[in-house]
C-alpha cells in the first residue's frame, strides 16, 4: 500500500452538513425563477457550481436567465442559513487527527467566500493549508482539476493523496486525479 502524504476534503456534505440547507435555498430560487429542479437531481449534481447548474437548467427548460446573477441570488438565500451548519463529526475528526502531521486541503465546488465562511463557522479553517474552490479552476467536478490544484497547493503528488467526497461526481474527479478516493457516505450516519 502506498504512503499517503496529503489529505484533501470536499466541504459540503463531507466536512459540513450543508446539503439540506443548500437544498432549501435552491427551492426558493428555482420557484422564484420558474425552474424545475427535483431533489434527487440536486443531490446527483453535488459538487457542481450553482452557476453551471443554473445554465444547464435554463438551457434544458428553454428559459432565458442570467445564470451568474441567479447563482448570486442562491448564495444570498443560503447565507442566513449558514449559522445552522453543523460539522460532520466523523470526517472533521480525521482532519483534526492529521493536523500538523501531513498537509491538507479543501477542494470544493462552492465559492471561496462561502466555503471560507463555513470552515470558519465550524472553527476548522486553521486545519487546512489550502482551500481550493470552483472559481480557481477551469473544469469542474467530475473533471479532476480541483483535486489536482489542491494537491499542487499543498505540494503533494496526486498519487500520494487521499481525498474524501460525498458525491458520485466527486468520487469520479478524485479517481481521475489518480488519488485514493474515500466515499464518506459509507462512514457517516
Amino acid at each position: 500500500m502506498k504512503e499517503i502524504k496529503g489529505l484533501i476534503f470536499d466541504c459540503d456534505g463531507t466536512l459540513a452538513d450543508t446539503m439540506p440547507l443548500h437544498w432549501h435555498a435552491w427551492q426558493m430560487i428555482t420557484q422564484r425563477h420558474g425552474l424545475h429542479f427535483p431533489e434527487d437531481r440536486f443531490y446527483s449534481l453535488g459538487g457542481v457550481p450553482s452557476r453551471d447548474i443554473l445554465k444547464m437548467l435554463a438551457a434544458e427548460q428553454g428559459r432565458s436567465l442570467d445564470h451568474i446573477a441567479v447563482a448570486h441570488e442562491k448564495e444570498e438565500a443560503y447565507l442566513p442559513m449558514m449559522l445552522q451548519v453543523e460539522p460532520i463529526h466523523e470526517i472533521v475528526e480525521i482532519a483534526k487527527a492529521n493536523h500538523g502531521k501531513i498537509p491538507m486541503a479543501v477542494a470544493s465546488g462552492g465559492t471561496q467566500p462561502i466555503i471560507i465562511s463555513v470552515l470558519e463557522h465550524l472553527k476548522i479553517r486553521h486545519l487546512f493549508d489550502a482551500v481550493v474552490t470552483s472559481e480557481m479552476v477551469k473544469h469542474q467536478k467530475p473533471a479532476p482539476d480541483i483535486f489536482l490544484e489542491a494537491a499542487r497547493r499543498i505540494g503533494v503528488e496526486p498519487k500520494f493523496c487521499r481525498a474524501y467526497e460525498d458525491t458520485d461526481l466527486g468520487m469520479q474527479a478524485i479517481r481521475s486525479a489518480g488519488m485514493e478516493a474515500v466515499d464518506v457516505r459509507t462512514m457517516i450516519g
